[in-house]
This record gives C-alpha cells, sequence and structure tokens, in this order.
C-alpha cells in the first residue's frame, strides 16, 4: 500500500504544487509519518488552516506541500483552504482516485472511473487504456477509448464494429460480454445511435447488422432505409477490408438468407443491381439473366462490356471474374461473326483477310471456352456454350473451310504471295540481323497459332521499352511438326524422308531433335549456330545464358506446351489452358533473353491448329480412307504416301506443289474434316490446309533503352456548381484517351477530404482502362456518400482528391484534385 501511495503522491506532484490527503476512515496515519517524498514539505491540518495557508502562499510559495487531514473533508463553508484545494490537487486513497492517479486523470472523471469500474479490475485494460489517453479528451473521448481497449481495436467507432462484427463472424461473445460488464452497453448504442442512425428496442449486434444490410441495399435499389448515410460508408469500407474480408462475406450469406434477397432479386432487373455488391446472391443474378440476355441477343455486346467492366469494382468480383470474362468473350464473339464477311477472292485474299480480320473469331473463341473451363459451371453456362459451339463450327469453321478450300483446290503451288512462305523463314527474318553483324534469338513455340501469336504481341507491347511487330506467314503442307521444324531451319532443300517416321531432311540432313537441328544451324553459320529446349534454358543461370548467347550469332529455342497437351487424346480438352500458359512461358523466356543481353528476338511457330471443345459429330469425319500404293504415314489430318488414290473427299498434293523434293505425295481432307485413327484425339488437329492451321506468326521483338510506357491520363470534370449542398455528391471523371499497349489503364482511389486530410466520404477504388475512341464513353460517373463529419466542415472548402497508389508499396500519393465548398442546409439533416 504504501509504495502505491508513494508512488500515486508523486506523480500528483508533477502536475501540482500542494496536494490535498484527507483520510476520511482515520486509518492511514502510519503511512503519512513514514512517507518520504524528495523536496515535499509535509504539513498537518489540525485547526492550523490559516498559518498553513500563509506559510503556502506568502512564505514558500514555490515549495510543494502535502497537506494531511485526519478526517473527512470539510464542508465548503467551513473550508478555509478549499481555494487553494481547487486550484491544486486532491490525493484520494479510494479504488477509484489511485486508477485516477494512475492514468494521470483529474477528479473530474471520476464517475467515468466508477461507472466502469469493472474495466480498471485488468492490469492489461488499465495499461492499455493508459496508452490510448491524451490530456485533452473529454469524457465522450475516455469512454470511447475504454470501449476499444476492451473491444481491442482502434479507438474508432467503426474499428469497435468491425470488431464486434468479427466477434459475430466467429460466433463468440466475449467481448460484448465485456462491454456489458463494464456497464458501457448503454454507451455503446448511443454511438450506434448517434453514428449511424441505429435504434432498437432490443439493440444487438446481429440485430444491427441485419439491419445494415437491409438498410445499405435498400438505399441501392430505391427503397426505404432506417439508417444513415454513414452507415453505407461504414459498409463499403468494411467489405472492402481485406482483414474483415470473411466475416463480412459469412455475415452478407446469413443476412441475406433473414432478409429473403433471393425473393427480392427475382423480381428485379439485373440493370438497377449493377452498382449494389452487398450480397454474393446480386453476382449470381447479374450473371444468370447476361447469359441468358446475350444467349437471346437481346443486349448489345457494348453494354455487356460496360456491364462487366463496372462488375470488376465488386467484392465478388474476383470469384466470379470467369464467369463475367466468359459473357464478356460471348457477346463479342456472337458481334464479330454477326459483322464478319467471309468471303475471299483468293487463296492469297483469304490469308490476307484472315491475318487482318477473321483470326479475332478464332481467339474470342479460345477465350471464351476458357474461361468457361475455368470457371466450372458448366450447368449455368452450358445453353450459351452450346450455342457460341454451333455458332463456331456451323457458321464459321465449316463455313470458312469451304470456301478457302475451293481455292486450294485450284492452286498449282502452295503460296500466298505477298505473304512469306514458312521456308523462306531463315533468309527474310533471321538473315537480315547478320548482315548487319547482329545476333538474333529465334524461339520456336509448337502450334501457337496467329491468334495466340496476336494475343503475345498485345502482351508485350504492354512492358516497359519492349517494342513488337507482327506479320503472318504461310506454313509447309502438311502442318505437321517435323516439316514446320525443318522450313525454319536454313535450308535449300526439304524432303519428307522415304519411311513411316514422317521425318523430314533439310539438305539430306534429318532434322528431328534439338541436336540435329543445331548440326544444321552450325552447318549454314560457320559453327555459330545453337538449338535448345525452353526447359534447358530456363533452367539455366545468367552467366551461362549469356555465354550461349555470346558464343553463337544465332539460337533457336524450341517451346512445346499447347502441341503437347493437345496432341494427347486425354489431354486435348486442356489445349486452351495451355494457350494461356504459353503466353506466360513466353513473355519469361523473353525477359530471360533481354536479361542474357539479347536484343533482337524472333518468335515464330512450326503450324497452328483447329480446335472444336464439343464432341465431334459423324459428318466432321471424312466419308473415305486414304488409299494408294504405300500409305506411309498417317494422322488425323493427312496422310503421307506414294501413289495415292484421288478422292473427292481429299485433295491430294505431289511434293513438288508444296516445294518438297523427293517422291512422297500428300493427301489431306477438305475442309474441316478428319481423318479417323484409333487411339487418337479429333478434337484437337492440326496438318491440313484450313486457315487455323496454315497461318502462322512471325512477331519481332525490340528492347529499348528508354522506357516508353505510360498510364492513361484522367480529369476531374467540374460541373455546374462547385458548392456541395446536400449528403451526396455525383462527380464525371474523364479518361482523356482510349488505352493502348503502351499507353496503359491507371488505378486510382477517390474520396472527398478536409483541409487537414480527414475522409470525409466512402472512397471509390477506379480502374480507367477504356479503349473506346469515343470521348463520351470515356467518362465514369462516380457518386460519393458524404459522412457525418461533412458537417464540421460545413463553410469550409474540402477537397476532391484522386490518389494513386506508389509503385511497390501500400502508400498513397495524390494524382489530381478539386476543390470544393461546403455549403449544407439545416434540411440536409432530415431523411426525408
Amino acid at each position: 500500500m504504501e509504495n502505491r501511495i508513494t508512488l500515486a503522491l508523486s506523480k500528483l506532484f508533477e502536475r501540482h504544487r500542494i496536494v490535498f490527503w484527507y483520510d476520511t476512515k482515520k486509518e492511514l496515519r502510519s503511512d503519512f509519518e513514514t512517507l518520504s517524498l524528495p523536496r515535499c514539505r509535509k504539513l498537518e491540518l489540525t485547526n492550523n488552516e490559516y498559518r498553513v495557508k500563509y506559510r503556502l502562499l506568502r512564505e514558500e510559495p514555490e515549495k510543494k506541500f502535502l497537506l494531511y487531514r485526519e478526517g473527512p473533508q470539510p464542508a465548503d463553508l467551513d473550508n478555509w483552504l478549499l481555494d487553494v484545494q481547487l486550484a491544486h490537487g486532491e490525493f484520494r486513497t479510494d479504488q477509484v482516485a489511485l486508477w485516477l492517479s494512475e492514468l494521470e486523470l483529474g477528479l473530474e472523471f471520476s464517475d467515468i472511473v466508477q461507472s466502469h469500474a469493472e474495466f480498471f479490475q485488468a492490469i492489461r485494460r488499465k495499461d492499455a487504456l493508459k496508452k490510448l489517453l491524451r490530456s485533452d479528451d473529454t469524457p465522450g473521448q475516455i469512454r470511447l477509448k475504454i470501449l476499444a481497449v476492451s473491444v481491442g481495436c482502434e479507438p474508432r467507432m467503426d474499428a469497435v464494429v468491425e470488431g464486434l462484427l468479427q466477434e459475430l463472424s466467429d460466433e463468440k461473445e466475449e467481448k460484448i460480454k465485456l462491454i456489458a460488464r463494464c456497464n458501457l452497453d448503454e454507451f455503446l448504442w448511443e454511438q450506434m445511435s448517434r453514428c449511424y442512425g441505429y435504434k432498437s428496442a432490443e439493440p444487438g449486434m446481429r440485430d444491427f447488422v441485419i439491419e445494415l444490410f437491409k438498410s445499405c441495399y435498400a438505399m441501392g435499389t430505391d427503397g426505404q432505409a432506417n439508417l444513415n448515410g454513414d452507415a453505407l460508408v461504414f459498409l463499403k469500407r468494411w467489405k472492402d477490408s481485406r482483414l474483415f474480408e470473411s466475416c463480412f462475406e459469412a455475415l452478407s450469406a446469413e443476412c441475406a438468407d433473414v432478409l429473403g434477397i433471393e425473393q427480392d432479386l427475382a423480381k428485379r432487373d439485373f440493370r438497377e443491381l449493377i452498382e449494389v455488391d452487398y450480397f454474393r446472391l446480386i453476382d449470381q443474378k447479374i450473371i444468370s439473366d447476361l447469359v441468358r440476355a446475350v444467349s437471346a441477343r437481346t443486349i448489345s455486346s457494348s453494354d455487356v462490356a460496360l456491364w462487366v467492366r463496372q462488375r470488376r469494382q465488386g467484392h465478388w468480383y474476383k470469384e466470379y471474374r470467369h464467369l463475367y470474362n466468359a459473357i464478356d468473350y460471348a457477346a463479342q464473339f456472337i458481334f464479330a461473326l454477326s459483322e464478319a464477311n467471309l468471303e475471299m477472292e483468293s487463296l492469297a485474299d483469304g490469308v490476307q483477310r484472315y491475318s487482318h480480320y477473321w483470326y479475332r473469331i478464332d481467339q474470342l473463341y479460345r477465350k471464351f471456352i476458357y474461361h468457361v473451363r475455368v470457371s466450372a459451371q458448366a450447368s449455368l453456362m452450358g445453353g450459351l456454350s452450346e450455342q457460341i459451339e454451333n455458332l463456331y463450327s456451323n457458321n464459321y469453321l465449316m463455313k470458312l473451310g469451304n470456301r478457302f478450300q475451293s481455292f486450294v483446290d485450284s492452286a498449282s503451288r502452295w503460296e500466298a504471295a505477298p505473304v512469306r512462305k514458312q521456308r523462306e523463314f531463315f533468309e527474310y527474318s533471321v538473315r537480315p540481323f547478320l548482315r548487319k553483324d547482329n545476333k538474333v534469338c529465334v524461339i520456336i513455340s509448337d502450334a501457337m497459332r496467329y491468334e495466340i501469336g496476336d494475343e503475345l504481341l498485345s502482351l508485350i507491347r504492354k512492358e516497359d521499352r519492349y517494342s513488337a511487330e507482327l506479320e503472318p506467314a504461310l506454313s509447309m503442307l502438311p502442318s505437321y511438326t517435323q516439316l514446320g521444324m525443318a522450313a525454319l531451319l536454313p535450308n535449300k532443300n526439304l524432303e519428307i524422308a522415304d519411311n513411316e517416321t514422317g521425318t523430314v531432311l533439310v539438305d539430306g540432313q534429318s532434322s528431328q531433335g534439338t541436336t540435329n537441328r543445331t548440326k544444321i544451324l552450325q552447318s549454314a553459320l560457320s559453327g555459330k549456330g545453337q538449338a535448345i529446349t525452353a526447359e534447358d534454358f530456363m533452367a539455366m543461370n545468367r552467366e551461362d545464358s549469356r555465354d550461349l548467347l555470346k558464343a553463337n550469332e544465332v539460337v533457336y529455342i524450341y517451346h512445346n506446351r499447347i502441341d503437347h497437351t493437345g496432341d494427347k487424346m486425354h489431354s486435348e480438352g486442356q489445349a486452351f489452358e495451355a494457350a494461356e500458359q504459353t503466353l506466360e512461358d513466353l513473355i519469361k523466356l523473353i525477359k530471360k533473353l533481354t536479361a542474357a543481353n539479347a536484343n533482337n528476338i524472333l518468335v515464330t511457330a512450326d503450324h497452328g491448329f483447329i480446335y472444336q471443345h464439343r464432341a465431334l459429330e459423324e459428318s466432321d469425319f471424312s466419308s473415305v480412307d486414304a488409299e494408294g500404293e504405300t500409305i506411309l504415314y498417317k494422322d488425323r489430318r493427312f496422310v503421307l504416301g506414294k501413289g495415292i488414290k484421288v478422292s473427292q473427299s481429299l485433295h491430294k498434293f505431289t511434293p513438288a506443289q508444296l516445294g518438297l523434293a523427293g517422291e512422297v505425295e500428300v493427301q489431306i481432307p477438305k475442309s474441316i474434316n478428319r481423318l479417323r485413327l484409333k487411339g487418337s484425339g479429333s478434337r484437337f488437329v492440326h496438318g491440313g490446309a484450313s486457315l487455323q492451321e496454315v497461318v502462322i506468326p512471325i512477331l519481332k521483338i525490340n528492347k529499348k533503352r528508354q522506357s516508353d510506357v505510360s498510364a492513361i491520363e484522367v480529369d476531374i470534370l467540374r460541373g455546374a456548381s462547385s458548392v456541395i449542398t446536400s449528403g451526396q455528391l455525383a462527380v464525371t471523371l474523364y479518361q482523356t484517351g482510349p488505352v493502348s499497349d503502351k499507353i496503359q489503364p491507371r488505378m486510382l482511389r477517390a474520396g472527398i477530404y478536409t483541409e487537414t486530410g480527414e475522409l470525409i466520404s466512402d472512397s471509390h477504388d477506379l480502374t480507367f482502362d477504356l479503349t473506346s475512341d469515343n470521348p463520351r464513353k470515356r467518362e465514369l460517373q462516380v457518386r460519393f456518400v458524404l459522412t457525418r463529419k461533412a458537417d464540421e466542415a460545413n463553410g469550409q472548402e474540402v477537397v476532391l482528391r484522386l490518389e494513386e497508389k506508389h509503385a511497390g508499396t501500400s502508400h498513397y500519393k495524390e494524382y489530381k484534385s478539386l476543390r470544393y465548398l461546403m455549403r449544407r442546409s439545416f434540411t440536409s439533416d432530415f431523411d426525408f
């Protein structure tokens, strides 16, 4: 006890020169007499008040005094030292007084400590509170800090509510019970009423959260809300918090069930829900309705793109992103196909039209199928998938294949000038670098058809300091790996081996495998060429990769994921997933090459492919099989042999027509038909003469020294007034131009702040990635909901601030801002 008294008095003397001690129960005289305080005089009050007062104020006005009186404090009228006492401090030895002393709080806070005595029983809570207290705290602020310590959060009401909702979600009640034991529950519900407008005959956190979701949903759907705008701001911040994400989702599901949200959504048009994301059911409703509308073709692809873009900002988008993307690609596919004119005037015209326009339909189909598969929602997407499959197969693939086949049939030689032949690749794409004494690296990705090369082009151009160009080339026929790989090497004569292997000879040398390909390169380059697999190159350290490039004029790197996946019956259905992974692989490969000092890179393919995700029908197969004197090699889309018989369903080529040496003839099924072959997949095929198989990409990539990527600019458009007069503010943000490969999207956070930097509205995370050339379609409307704290800024200037995250950090810096004058009428305090 003595130590506690000494400690408490020492702290009091840090703030007061004179301290009064009334020993009401007359039991602490011995403690007073044995007490020793440095530089402090002890005096006992025994009817000597006047003498003591004179000494305190006249004789020793600088000294510290402890004035002890055995017994209670006299009545004010009888207390000659009352004025001195009121001007200085009083030491009390009851528990509340000791707590006040430990917290360095004045006696005016006695009622607060007394009211919440249970809170102070725990040293840990008391110490935590002491760290939060400030000398200018009001009683309300102290109570809020006591409440915050009880909950284990920062002393803000939104943090208290988040903590209690987390506990509710965890099905625990320690914190809310502690609040009740500490007599803080009345204060809690008073603050809930003051901050969020929550009132209830039986207040509780479960009741509050139900009302919270109910009111915010009503605000988003023009319904009647019982809570105020601050409740909406709280919900938006809470749902966007990574820390409380699982808590929000659990309580959202519970409240959706209690409030009958599913039944309510069934009666609504999905368009009125685009900006609402408080329940998972809303995304399910929007997706379901979009699927039906796209299938029925009652909405435009541009509208679908806009709605999907708006949903990207929603809480559940990450969970449903593959479905949203699938719907978007489906709408684009239907529109692109409806606009496509599949007519052509020649074989060369068909190749050029495909590389300019039609490839996009294949690309959209691939992206749709990929996202549907990854979403794993076959039932939901079944009807739309079937429609896309039918359109792709019957209205595009078959029609285009049939029309192109007519020109294939009439062609005397396999060529499509001015489009380069694949076998000219080395002379026309590689040799120009060598003439200028420049090294070059060639990446050959097996079965990377033209539309995948186009997507790779876009991805590369988005990388800083990388430039890229894309042109088409016409692959060899038949469009299979051994011949395509051979044609890309330096060559004078290409010959299909007269055996059952399908191997291709380059100037008499086998081109099978990297060892033989290295020999061919070194023969043409005086030993300065090397062939290597992508796996082996990626496994090299930086020093080894640099040594490889330093030692060779030309390096060929062979990548094989699409063909490796698609050529197997058990995995052909994953061909489009392999295409996505291939794009990632190639970007990593290109970056590793540039890190090894490669400045000139070419990316191409041996052939393309046809892929139809649906099960094939009888009509997809050739009605006859290949026949001849000798059938050397047979695949789904081509036959190699001698003395092959002519057939109406199959087209025969002589080696000379295909630019090949030797005597091996080639026969392919017409259009997109397949040959029957046991133990082989039939959905992923290549070897034939369809545009998807024979138009291959050649990408020329260069690494620059200077940065060439920038983010799109965004402006704040000031409206007719710069005065805020209500609880909401609608603002138009304008993206100054379309996003492109080198002008990239900008991500901003928007909110309204006071001059001191306090947020007084909800906050919006915005992505500006619009590609439209129409300026009107690059405007974004944002509505800010003001909090109660905005009232404190009435009559002052506030700032609409756009902030951008500093790269690689969690910190934001100001991008642009616009000032407004806050002038809210008293009528804006009313909800209706």
